[in-house]
């Protein structure tokens, strides 16, 4: 993941720490890692409640911005150049 992350403080209990320091020694992938990823999946899970997002996986962001400011006459027409 290449993108600029945002610092921020979670809190765990003992026993999810000790189990991903553990999994971290086995694979030494980053804990870090495992937090985006299970981030990801709830945020994947919950989805169908988060009406409006802007794609999660680094779509093209300037497009989808650019789609909804547009009129329906709009994009009709911008399709039809295609």
């Amino acid at each position: 993941m290449s993108r600029k992350k945002i610092s921020t403080t979670i809190y765990v209990t003992p026993e999810q720490n000790d189990r991903l320091k553990l999994l971290h020694e086995r694979t030494k992938v980053p804990v870090a890692v495992y937090i985006r990823e299970g981030i990801d999946l709830v945020l994947r899970h919950y989805q169908h409640i988060l009406p409006g997002q802007l794609p999660l996986d680094g779509g093209p962001l300037e497009s989808t911005l650019l789609d909804d400011r547009r009129t329906p006459d709009e994009k009709s027409a911008a399709g039809n150049k295609k």
